[in-house]
């Protein structure tokens, strides 16, 4: 019993960093805007567009993360490890995310382009970070969850790792050179990968721990 509770007592403290790690992430997205002040009518929808964007993906990471750290025990460094990577790739989000919203405004655009293929890479580290958690939940032997949640969760890992791995497709240069209404396609194409992160989390029950679990 002692041992459960010393190897436990460390997640209050993980989880208050998390919380404010992801706060401090929201807070610095609305910040980015403050600092660009916008000069055309226009500029006012499309920063509005680009904050809902950054918004819609870091509150939907932090409500998966939270989910998955009510049930998953931090009892190993791998965890640990991968649970201080995902929470470096929070932090680095609003910068970068904020790096890509200057195209179109940024005199240099190969500062843009560079800034794109770091988000899409940050973006996939994320997914695979929390695909790897799901993993972890979804171990029938682990007996962390209930036996009617293993397939939901094997189903959102899988498309969560979809998701990953089309982030990473985006870092190809032909998703920068070829343009639509001459914005790049891989903006656009980031589109496909949260969609597939969304429709998978609609997959997934509440997280219950397994009742049979002492």
């Amino acid at each position: 019993m002692a041992g459960s509770n010393s190897r436990g007592s460390p997640r209050p403290r993980i989880e208050g960093l998390s919380d404010l790690i992801f706060g401090l992430a929201l807070s610095l997205s609305a910040y980015s805007l403050l600092s660009r002040p916008p000069t055309q009518l226009n500029e006012v929808a499309s920063d509005m567009v680009a904050f809902t964007f950054s918004f819609l993906i870091l509150i939907s990471v932090w409500i998966r993360y939270t989910s998955i750290m009510s049930v998953l025990p931090m009892e190993n460094r791998t965890t640990r490890f991968l649970n201080v990577i995902m929470l470096f790739s929070v932090s680095l989000e609003p910068y970068l995310f904020n790096l890509v919203s200057l195209f179109g405004h940024a005199a240099e655009t190969e500062v843009v382009h560079y800034a794109s293929i770091l988000y899409a890479l940050n973006m996939a580290t994320l997914m695979a970070i929390l695909a790897s958690f799901t993993h972890e939940l979804a171990k029938e032997e682990r007996k962390l969850i209930s036996l009617e949640l293993l397939q939901p969760y094997k189903k959102v890992r899988n498309s969560t790792f979809i998701a990953a791995g089309l982030f990473l497709l985006t870092m190809l240069p032909q998703f920068w050179i070829w343009r639509i209404q001459d914005i790049p396609l891989r903006f656009y194409s980031w589109l496909i990968p949260l969609a597939v992160f969304w429709i998978g989390r609609s997959l997934e029950g509440p997280p219950k721990p397994n009742q049979r679990r002492l």
